[in-house]
């Protein structure tokens, strides 16, 4: 790189930070097309703030509660010390993938494979030939469930759990003394590389679980084998400009590690938070992209409302550790990728409009941002801050209308 392109480069990024943080399905209902979807009626947030534990006082002087129905008009305010939208979906599906693809900029067109009766024979035919293992259930089914349902046969023969849910994944369940985490991770490889095309799942997903029947417990040792995205997102133009991508959680994952510097997988929201805390004393530049998956994994899923509450509570209660260390070109984001409301029968993700919140110096308090038509306005606003070139990217920008002059 030339001098003066350094000193060019220098300028452009030179303390500039965004950490974007993903509340895991902490949709705010809305979606227009949710009965397409089977979920007209789902709002996560609302559900959440039902229960006794719900308190989120610092998203609200943020300006949570300034986002036209996200929350109950009673917990509503009139202004907010950020920005706040209403971010709708514009790609077809309601799953993690599809929804980080877009948060970063790639809008998909076209939904993901789904298989609610369970993998065709020749799936499943090719996955017990590669691995020399037979399959047990087939069957969409809750991950807790189907450890009881078949956790007993799985470890008298060691024939692999494979199930599946109302989004596109693949997933492997396997008792860690039956089958050993890196074995089932070389498993979730070899179906991987079966599930393209036509069968090419968003996910392919290890849950290796542990504890004896009717006590088995899934492990932190999950770990997702994701689609590499069609086209570039953002994390691939930050890279290509030089600007650090430091992964949190499983973005790694979810992006097949393509476009993401360094990371660092967790083993839960306080573990997630706890690496952000420190990725935000040891970066000094570039984006810290966050996934907080306790919401969505244990509590959305599991239609825990009362431990769904908490989650955002604790989350809430441990947001002003990570306003401390703003500096002054920093840019606290937060959003999430889809809904699990847990107070539906399904225990599925539900289709529904984002919150998007956005705090620091550079940000101009009280903006309304309004109803933006797409997550991918994320990426083009982060892409204009550190001021490269976006146009390979999906959605709209807003960085104008919500910077400090």
């Amino acid at each position: 790189m030339a001098e003066n392109e350094v000193e060019k480069f220098e300028e452009r990024i030179m303390g500039k930070r965004v950490i974007l943080i993903v509340l895991d399905s902490v949709g705010i209902g809305g979606a227009k097309d949710a009965a397409d979807f089977g979920d007209e009626g789902s709002h996560t947030l609302a559900a959440c703030s039902k229960d006794s534990a719900f308190s989120i006082s610092n998203m609200k002087r943020i300006g949570m509660d300034c986002i036209e129905g996200a929350l109950p008009y009673d917990q509503r305010a009139s202004n907010g010390l950020g920005a706040w939208a209403r971010l709708e979906e514009a790609s077809k599906g309601k799953d993690t993938t599809i929804g980080h693809w877009e948060i970063m900029g790639l809008v998909s067109e076209q939904p993901l494979p789904t298989y609610p009766n369970g993998f065709p024979p020749e799936v499943i035919e090719a996955f017990e030939k590669e691995t020399g293992r037979k399959v047990l259930c087939n069957l969409p089914y809750s991950g807790t469930e189907v450890i009881q349902a078949y956790g007993q046969e799985h470890m008298k023969t060691g024939d692999l759990i494979v199930y599946t849910s109302a989004d596109s994944v693949f997933q492997i369940a396997a008792h860690e003394d039956v089958v050993l985490v890196e074995e089932l991770y070389r498993y979730c490889e070899i179906a991987r590389k079966i599930l393209v095309g036509e069968h090419g799942v968003g996910r392919v997903i290890a849950r290796p679980f542990a504890g004896e029947y009717p006590n088995f417990e899934r492990t932190s040792n999950r770990h997702d084998f994701s689609l590499v995205p069609p086209k570039p997102t953002l994390l691939d133009l930050l890279t290509e400009a030089h600007i650090p991508v430091y992964g949190v959680g499983k973005i790694y994952d979810i992006f097949a590690g393509r476009g993401v510097g360094k990371s660092v997988r967790t083993s839960g929201n306080i573990d997630g938070i706890e690496q952000t805390l420190g990725a935000m004393d040891m970066t000094p530049e570039g984006l810290i992209f966050v996934n907080l998956v306790d919401f969505d994994m244990l509590y959305g899923h599991r239609n825990n409302v009362s431990g769904y509450a908490e989650a955002l509570t604790y989350f809430d209660d441990r947001l002003p550790e990570i306003l401390c260390r703003l500096q002054k070109d920093d840019i606290l984001m937060i959003t999430a990728d889809h809904g699990c409301d847990p107070s539906t029968p399904s225990t599925d993700h539900s289709r529904e409009n984002v919150p998007f919140l956005a705090y620091g110096d550079r940000v101009r308090p009280g903006t309304d941002l309004g109803v933006r038509s797409s997550f991918a306005d994320i990426a083009k606003t982060i892409g204009d801050y550190f001021g490269i070139n976006t146009n390979a990217l999906s959605g709209e920008s807003f960085w104008k209308e919500m910077r400090q002059s």
